[in-house]
């Protein structure tokens, strides 16, 4: 557990370095085609990142498990390329870099999701790999605001973070080439994982397509929030009032994991399958209201910037942590369905990633002046009210249709 936990930690972690560190620069005063130069990459890179989902529906669900980590590897290499290309090209025709950046890295996760799925420790493995994505997005932005101090370009800082990740990431994707695949115990527990044909994934979608789509829409609009705190994590913070120092995005992000890592890991100490699955979807909805509470305590001065970003981080990465580790993992293994969790991942991903670039997009063009912190806030109360009634018409979904599926699996434990 430690070894498997450490090498998809690790992976992620350092792919973020290839996809994350140019959100630390301002690129303040730049414009393009009447957008925010800033905004342009951050919309270019995230169509690439959303196509990539797209793609992946496909190949996660059909790739066999020895092509995994070579395919990490390529996937990376080309990523770094498009950052080098994207310090060689002129602004702002090296926005299209970030497009060719996204690209590959969309189906890293996936890859890595494969080592992992289908075995009584499922959640534990996969909050360990969750968290890289919490801590790793603050630790590259501070990499990058380093860089930045020490001089280098904001055209050229994101190849050169890329490099200082490459050698660990050669590392700990050996490491997973040596994780074992689920035990005879863990195939009992949680369902055989196989590759899907297209009948087979539309198959098993269309048979849970309301609670499904359910699902995606609370998926999207977390996606849609975390991604803004993320990419315009400085335009936040100054909007608060607060100077960030380059450890400010680690530290905040850090107790972020520490909440979440706790909270979605111990679910693997929930024997049945199905009791779990509610169990997460309670994680969500105490995820939502936590959100609210910022919200509130921010309006009425309670809270500190750091305090309530924070908290906002809880919010919106309880549900979205939930839904990775466990919300679909438990419904494979309480429905006994022949399915794959990268299946399921990916469509949510891909309505996720759509939704984002939508959002950033029409933000630019309809209200460009408003000021993202306003932007933000707004959202987060949409989130909060929307997210909240979808998770409970969620809940009755599936709990009107549990008589239909078949029982779980005796000694569904570690």
């Amino acid at each position: 557990m430690i070894w498997a936990t450490a090498a998809a930690f690790g992976t992620y972690f350092c792919m973020y370095g290839f996809r994350k560190p140019f959100t630390a620069a301002d690129f303040a005063g730049a414009t393009a085609w009447g957008l925010d130069f800033k905004t342009l990459l951050v919309t270019s890179q995230v169509l690439g990142y959303m196509l990539s989902k797209f793609v992946g529906i496909k190949i996660i669900s059909e790739m066999q498990p020895h092509r995994r980590a070579v395919l990490i590897l390529v996937l990376v290499g080309l990523a770094e390329a498009a950052l080098v290309l994207f310090g060689l090209v002129p602004r702002p025709w090296n926005s299209v870099c970030l497009f060719l950046n996204g690209l590959p890295l969309g189906m890293v996760y996936g890859l890595i999701i494969g080592f992992l799925e289908g075995r009584r420790l499922t959640e534990a493995l996969t909050a360990g790999l969750c968290v890289s994505f919490i801590l790793a997005d603050g630790f590259t932005k501070s990499v990058g605001t380093w860089l930045l101090e020490q001089g280098v370009t904001e055209d050229w800082m994101p190849s050169l973070a890329g490099l200082i990740f490459a050698g660990p990431l050669v590392v700990v994707v050996a490491m997973l080439t040596r994780i074992p695949p689920p035990s005879a115990a863990d195939v009992e527990c949680r369902t055989i994982r196989p590759t899907l044909t297209r009948q087979e994934r539309w198959a098993l979608f269309g048979r849970y397509a309301t609670g499904l789509w359910l699902l995606c829409g609370v998926y999207l609009t977390v996606t849609i929030l975390r991604s803004l705190r993320a990419d315009f994590a400085p335009q936040l913070w100054r909007g608060l009032g607060f100077e960030t120092a380059p450890a400010t995005f680690t530290e905040s992000e850090l107790y972020v994991a520490c909440g979440v890592l706790v909270v979605n890991g111990c679910a693997v100490l929930v024997r049945d399958n199905r009791t779990a699955f509610f169990v997460a979807l309670g994680n969500c909805l105490a995820g939502f209201a936590l959100l609210a509470l910022a919200l509130l305590g921010k309006r009425m001065g309670q809270l500190s910037p750091f305090e309530f970003m924070v908290g906002v981080g809880l919010g919106l990465y309880l549900p979205y942590v939930a839904i990775h580790t466990t919300v679909f993992e438990r419904m494979l293994a309480m429905t006994r369905e022949r399915g794959n969790l990268g299946f399921l991942m990916y469509v949510a991903d891909t309505v996720g990633y759509l939704g984002y670039a939508a959002v950033i997009v029409g933000r630019s063009f309809a209200r460009p002046d408003t000021k993202m912190l306003t932007f933000f806030t707004a959202a987060c109360w949409f989130a909060a009210f929307f997210c909240f009634a979808s998770l409970l018409a969620t809940w009755r979904y599936f709990a009107n249709r549990s008589g239909a599926l078949v029982p779980a699996v005796a000694g569904d434990a570690p």
